[in-house]
């Protein structure tokens, strides 16, 4: 069941981390992540042949542990690792065509801010919705209004099967409020790869997402 993997989701690329990423993943897993999602974007990410081998490295991990492994917004990337699936914003394309493109197995993901993209998301047939921006966040510069966990709930009473994940500035300290809302798990990023102790981290925040 997707909803149960999408507990804990951490979304991660080395501009990300204060240590190693192949050993923040493993960590990050051991302490109770469910699901990850590769996104090497942004200042100082990788590209190339090095993005490639970095990607293949972070699958073995998911593999070892039986996680499934996103790449984010690269169709090409997603064939190349054989990756489990896509995660992509609204601005990313053509989403049915991406689906479409995707093999039976792979996953699709795509980012709401709203009620009316999550209804359009769900025409197309997506496997989950990630919902955000929670709370305020500094990861992404792209950033939307942030409506926090209210959207959640809103989309959740429209759409009470879908898979759903919070995303954006989630920490341990106000996931719960997330799936109060009525979210199947939540998407992290600075709260566990930026921590001194990644397992401890992970596991604070499983913590208190339950």
């Amino acid at each position: 069941m997707i909803e149960k993997q999408l507990a804990l989701y951490l979304v991660m690329g080395s501009q990300n981390c204060k240590h190693d990423p192949v050993e923040t993943l493993e960590k990050a897993i051991q302490g109770g992540v469910t699901f990850f999602q590769f996104r090497e974007k942004g200042g100082g990410s990788k590209i190339g042949e090095e993005k490639i081998e970095l990607g293949l490295r972070l699958k073995e991990v998911c593999r070892q542990y039986d996680v499934p492994f996103i790449v984010n917004d690269d169709l090409e990337l997603v064939s190349e690792l054989d990756a489990d699936g896509l995660h992509v914003g609204q601005k990313d394309g053509d989403m049915k065509k991406m689906k479409e493109s995707l093999k039976s197995y792979q996953m699709l993901g795509v980012s709401t801010h709203n009620v009316n993209e999550a209804l359009e998301a769900q025409k197309l047939g997506v496997d989950y919705i990630g919902v955000g921006p929670m709370f305020n966040t500094s990861t992404k510069d792209d950033i939307e209004e942030v409506n926090g966990p209210i959207v959640i709930k809103e989309i959740r009473e429209r759409l009470p099967n879908i898979p759903l994940v919070g995303i954006g500035g989630i920490k341990h300290d106000n996931a719960s409020q997330v799936i109060e809302a009525g979210a199947d798990g939540v998407a992290v990023i600075s709260d566990i790869t930026q921590a001194q102790s990644v397992k401890d981290a992970t596991e604070r925040l499983v913590e208190n997402a339950n």
